[in-house]
């Protein structure tokens, strides 16, 4: 699709919740009680935090969800606006709750500690989505939340020729996916998320090798510290090596925010290699302050830091 076609760059589909995060120094092996260094009360959720991601960098994005009509609800929408991600086709669950998370950051290395609570809203049905609206988009993101949603949204989305990408995070391997596998064309995957689906252990050249038989054209890898690993179909692949940070402070949507950064590539039509940098850059940013967005950069501070560390998007 075009410019002149479309409304939205991209479209996202998923569950948005709201995080509670708090900088400990330890987790909890027993009962206890230890005061936090640091607090925060935000937005979260895969597509979700990818979105505002794409936001900060000027995309034209908007959420599909359904949200309690609770306080919970009502800030998680208002985070969306302020971002500027639209949330005109956010629907309103009558008297229920919002999905809320309290994550525990551990203060030396970042690593996280969650507990999520679904609230009560419930599932976005595919009768809750005005199909011609949403689908004016280059592409759809998603990662398999309000299933049924997303399959008969990403086969309309590939009929009219709008890419589908799909987000597999670590320890989020399901069977049921699969079926959404095949309705793909960019699956960006936690390595543990492509070794759970293949059965292939830590080769991940195996597990490109069987997620992309499974239907997407661009499959990326990601591990973290140690990078990602970027496949096109008949093209060859190649390693991105990460941005490390002298210090981390809290990795929640680190990987939400590679998403943000790799799709907004994407959308201006630039090679998977400048997609991949840019997006390593974003991951890596994110992590300097808790939460998953508060240091999410503008496309400015990215190329800055792409700058100051040697590397840029020009090819």
């Amino acid at each position: 699709m075009t410019d002149s076609t479309t409304k939205y760059d991209v479209v996202g589909l998923g569950v948005s919740t709201l995080d509670l995060l708090m900088l400990v120094e330890e987790f909890p092996g027993q009962e206890m009680v230890q005061r936090a260094h640091e607090s925060s009360l935000a937005g979260g959720g895969p597509v979700a935090t990818a979105m505002v991601a794409l936001a900060r960098f000027g995309a034209r994005t908007a959420m599909l969800d359904r949200l309690g009509d609770d306080w919970r609800g009502d800030v998680i929408a208002e985070e969306f606006r302020r971002e500027g991600v639209c949330t005109e086709h956010i629907v309103s669950s009558t008297a229920s709750s919002s999905s809320i998370a309290s994550i525990l950051i551990r203060k030396n290395d970042g690593a996280r500690a969650i507990t999520y609570a679904p609230g009560s809203a419930g599932d976005l049905l595919p009768d809750d989505i005005s199909e011609n609206d949403v689908l004016s988009t280059k592409i759809l993101h998603l990662n398999g939340r309000h299933l049924e949603s997303c399959l008969s949204l990403a086969r309309l989305a590939r009929s009219r020729g709008v890419l589908v990408s799909f987000d597999g995070g670590a320890h989020r391997y399901r069977p049921e996916l699969d079926r959404l596998l095949n309705l793909t064309d960019i699956c960006i995957v936690a390595r543990e998320f492509a070794s759970s689906f293949s059965g292939e252990g830590d080769d991940v050249e195996a597990s490109a090798a069987k997620l992309m038989e499974a239907g997407p054209s661009i499959v990326v890898i990601t591990a973290g510290t140690e990078g990602c690993w970027v496949f096109q179909r008949g093209d060859e692949s190649f390693h991105q090596p990460p941005f490390l940070m002298p210090s981390v402070v809290d990795t929640t949507g680190a990987g939400d925010a590679f998403h943000g950064g790799f799709l907004f590539g994407m959308v201006q039509g630039w090679s998977l290699k400048q997609c991949a940098v840019v997006a390593s850059a974003v991951a890596a940013m994110s992590t300097q302050k808790i939460g998953g967005r508060a240091a999410l950069p503008s496309l400015f501070e990215a190329e800055d830091f792409l700058s100051s560390r040697g590397a840029s998007l020009a090819e």
